[in-house]
């Protein structure tokens, strides 16, 4: 197996991830890619802030998923997000067809999934009145955030796979990227990411997690 192949694979909820060869890990849990997203992202995350206008930084792009379920809740919602997902290494088209979200997402997400898988990396697109995304294809361990950010998706490779995205220095620049009251979400409970989180200032909330996973863990600044 080449070191960049992925390989599909459908978890429990129907909808289906990808495998990396390269970090040998899935990029969503095999208990329901969907379920852990709208879970741990939309509903813990996204849906914990008070505000109707929000910037969200998205560490870790992936499939799209977590970019279509927060459209869709924008749209719905009706309020306005400004969304910015930083990748290293982008999906390519052949990659977007393994999954099947076009198929097995309500039809708004799987229209808003489309729409943003096409989008250009590296510039602003408007996906509709409601969501507005920026792609950046960068090292997140290099990358210098411009402007601030109010909720935080933390959904990097695990800290064993990808210990250096994981680091006090990458959870500082979050944290001075972020208002107060700014919040991250993250499926990771391990005791170095609590303690680096705590480091840094952020305060930590432990809740329950989906299926499959006991914990997550939101923060606040």
């Amino acid at each position: 197996m080449k070191r960049n192949t992925k390989t599909a694979q459908t978890t429990a909820d129907g909808t289906s991830t990808l495998l990396s060869a390269q970090y040998g890990a899935h990029y969503h849990s095999l208990h329901g890619a969907l379920t852990e997203s709208l879970h741990i992202y939309i509903e813990a995350g996204l849906m914990a802030s008070p505000k109707k206008s929000v910037s969200v930084l998205e560490v870790g792009f992936g499939t799209g998923l977590n970019a279509a379920l927060t459209a869709q809740r924008a749209t719905i919602a009706g309020f306005s997000v400004t969304y910015h997902s930083l990748e290293l290494h982008p999906l390519s088209g052949n990659e977007y067809e393994l999954l099947n979200y076009a198929k097995q997402l309500p039809a708004e997400a799987a229209t808003l999934w489309q729409l943003i898988c096409n989008a250009e990396w590296g510039k602003d697109s408007r996906i509709n009145e409601f969501f507005t995304i920026r792609k950046i294809n960068a090292d997140f361990t290099q990358w210098v955030p411009l402007c601030n950010y109010d909720i935080v998706y933390f959904d990097a490779f695990a800290p064993d796979d990808q210990p250096e995205m994981w680091s006090v220095e990458q959870f500082q620049k979050i944290y001075d990227a972020m208002p107060n009251r700014g919040i991250l979400v993250t499926y990771s409970v391990k005791g170095v990411v609590k303690r680096t989180l705590a480091q840094v200032g952020f305060t930590l909330e432990r809740l329950v997690g989906p299926p499959g996973k006991k914990h997550m863990l939101r923060a606040f600044k």
